[in-house]
């Protein structure tokens, strides 16, 4: 099994510094998980540039890290289980929801059950929902272009996901407390 580094902007190769250093201005120091994309200039530029979009979209934060964590917890990726709990409940999203999705439940918030649900449908079913879903999601409030926008954000977790679960970056101390055994 391949070892990947995790690397700082000193050390990462030089189609990586700037993404690197995005990351570093966003996130106030560099997610191992991104340190270990980092090998990889062409991955860790489109992580970014994904992101940038995803955290630009017409849903909040609190929605988008429902979305993210939801992704997480269907991809079984323990990093991002653990990294986006700590996202979420800094979102302000209680832990009564963020529990329900690491156990594979569904939040009690209309909205948030809606993101979470389509989100997960999304994934195990490689993009193929019904009609009656997308009606479903609809119905709980949001539009037709959040659909689209959903798919973003499924898309930029999947790259985190794939990669969180093959290179096995070390969980950083702040999201021990999230661990998460899938």
């Amino acid at each position: 099994m391949p070892n990947y580094p995790i690397h700082t902007i000193a050390s990462t190769p030089e189609g990586s510094k700037s993404a690197l250093e995005q990351l570093q201005q966003a996130f106030g120091g560099i997610p191992n998980i991104a340190g270990a994309i980092a090998n990889s200039p062409k991955l860790i530029m489109s992580l970014v540039g994904v992101f940038q979009q995803v955290h630009s979209s017409s849903l909040s934060e609190q929605e988008i890290q429902i979305v993210l964590l939801t992704d997480a917890v269907a991809n079984s990726c323990t990093y991002a289980v653990a990294f986006h709990t700590a996202l979420a409940l800094q979102q302000g999203v209680s832990s009564e929801e963020t529990g329900a999705i690491r156990e594979r439940g569904v939040p009690k918030d209309k909205r948030f059950a809606a993101l979470s649900t389509l989100a997960k449908t999304l994934i195990e079913k490689r993009g193929h929902a019904s009609g009656e879903e997308l009606d479903a999601f609809i119905a709980a409030g949001f539009t037709k272009e959040q659909v689209l926008e959903l798919i973003a954000i499924v898309a930029a977790s999947t790259i985190t996901n794939y990669a969180g679960t093959i290179a096995k970056p070390p969980l950083e101390e702040p999201f021990q407390q999230h661990v998460w055994q899938g």
